[in-house]
């Protein structure tokens, strides 16, 4: 899966809260990013949010129409991001766990668990 990330900045890829361009980066919005699937069909997503996990950075992504949340390893290479599958169901879980503690709102969870 490659992916292609969406942005309004041509000064950084505003990710990076650190690079020092002079943005304001907490009030932008996410943005979108285009999943490469293995059939070569894109995917455009949502992202909800960049998160970290014991000193590992998580994306949080929704596909558009949809309402599943799908979680990957984030990882900032030179030339953009990649993104990588969560391998282990303890990682997994730590991950799920982290995601709806930061971005799930307590109501929301109940009526999850209602289903």
């Amino acid at each position: 899966m490659t992916n292609k990330y969406e942005e309004n900045h041509e000064c950084c890829s505003y990710l990076d809260e650190d690079c020092g361009c002079g943005c304001d980066h907490e009030n932008e919005e996410p943005g979108i990013i285009y999943l490469t699937l293995e059939d070569g069909s894109e995917m455009e997503c949502s992202v909800l949010g960049i998160f970290e996990v014991e000193d590992k950075a998580y994306i949080a992504l929704v596909p558009m129409g949809e309402e599943e949340v799908l979680l990957y390893e984030y990882i900032e290479v030179e030339d953009g991001i990649e993104l990588g599958q969560i391998e282990s169901d303890e990682e997994f879980e730590l991950v799920s766990e982290a995601f709806y503690t930061l971005f799930v709102e307590e109501e929301d969870i109940e009526d999850l668990d209602e289903e």
